[in-house]
């Protein structure tokens, strides 16, 4: 199941559970953002030609992320970019989830290992504004799933 994380109609994420199953390639994300997130499900003896990527200037302004959820679990808290609380999701082993926009934190429910991808290269604390997160009483774990 892919779920879809909006707020005024801006793609905030886009979780990919580990029950995900699909067959051939789908791809989640618009064409235009920076970062593509896709799944692939291919049979044994399957080949994907070997190739290289072409030298194509591209335009990032605002690092886009994606987390893998090796182990654990992990509730990840939804802000727009006024860094007003939107809702929460539960991550867990095996999801993955990618942030496009707006804000986000992260409270470790589990003991939890997790492998992150974004665009770099990184600029250290310039590539981020920090705030003070929503209060633990006021979070909202949403049930409401929205499936692609």
């Amino acid at each position: 199941m892919i779920e879809k994380i909006v707020n005024h109609g801006i793609i905030l994420a886009l979780i990919l559970r580990s029950s995900f199953h699909s067959e051939g390639i789908e791809f989640f994300t618009p064409d235009d953002f920076s970062q593509q997130l896709a799944y692939m499900n291919r049979p044994k003896g399957y080949v994907i030609a070997p190739h290289v990527h072409n030298a194509v200037a591209r335009t990032v302004q605002y690092t886009k992320e994606v987390l893998f959820i090796k182990s654990g679990s992990v509730r990840v808290d939804f802000y727009d970019e006024n860094q007003i609380y939107i809702e929460s999701r539960i991550l867990n082993s095996g999801d993955v989830v990618l942030l496009s926009h707006g804000g986000h934190g992260f409270e470790m429910l589990e003991s939890s290992e997790i492998i992150e991808v974004k665009q770099g290269p990184y600029v250290g604390e310039g590539d981020k504004t920090r705030f003070i997160p929503i209060s633990e009483t006021k979070i909202v774990v949403s049930k409401d799933l929205l499936n692609d």
